[in-house]
């Protein structure tokens, strides 16, 4: 056994097991705790290839980080020469993945799901591409709602770009890959304080009005 190897894993159909992401103690309106949080990951089966320090779990597949929860079928998980992580969960065939994750000091979350989606332990950035949706809820009451092809979040400054998918000769335009969002009121008032800043999108994202 490779001593260098992070998942040391007995040999049983089922497995779980726990890893350190390495990352970087920069503050976020995130849950900080996170980051210091054992990676546990269950599923079906594994398959590490040592030469490209890939490990590949397959079949149900549940990761969770601290408040982070990740679900689907496939899981590919690598580690970098410094020893920083990442991962790509991959839906089932007509399915999407799923990512969940508390916001810091308020009964808010972040949950998304897509077809892919990477986490990135070293940038601390979560990327959903195609079909993408992410959303805001304080408690269990939805929020905020956005779609696209890619979602890219940023865990550290709670940043988000949204990009639609490029129009093909012979589909419908309208409609066709555009990005959609429906954003909540901010209505200071109700906000319990102290309450953390709302999500903010990128400079240079198009405005977009509530969903047809």
């Amino acid at each position: 056994m490779d001593d260098r190897h992070p998942f040391v894993v007995p040999a049983w159909r089922r497995w779980a097991l726990g890893a350190l992401l390495a990352l970087a103690a920069v503050p976020a309106l995130a849950e900080r705790a996170d980051r210091d949080q054992p990676m546990n990951i269950e599923a079906d089966a594994l398959r590490y290839e040592d030469k490209q320090q890939l490990s590949t779990f397959t079949g149900n597949v549940v990761v969770t980080k601290g408040t982070i929860v990740m679900r689907g079928a496939r899981l590919e998980v690598r580690q970098d020469s410094a020893g920083n992580q990442s991962g790509v969960m991959f839906g089932a065939p007509g399915k999407r993945a799923f990512f969940r994750q508390k916001r810091e000091g308020v009964n808010e979350f972040i949950e998304g799901e897509a077809d892919s989606i990477t986490y990135d332990g070293k940038s601390d950035i979560v990327r959903f591409v195609r079909h993408a949706e992410m959303r805001r809820l304080v408690g269990t009451t939805l929020q905020d709602q956005v779609t696209g092809d890619v979602i890219v979040y940023n865990n550290r400054t709670e940043v988000y770009t949204v990009e639609g998918a490029p129009h093909q000769a012979g589909t419908p335009a309208a409609g066709s890959g555009r990005v959609r969002a429906v954003l909540a009121p901010r209505n200071a008032a109700s906000q319990p304080a102290p309450a953390a800043l709302p999500l903010q999108p990128a400079q240079g994202l198009p405005p977009t009005g509530p969903a047809q």
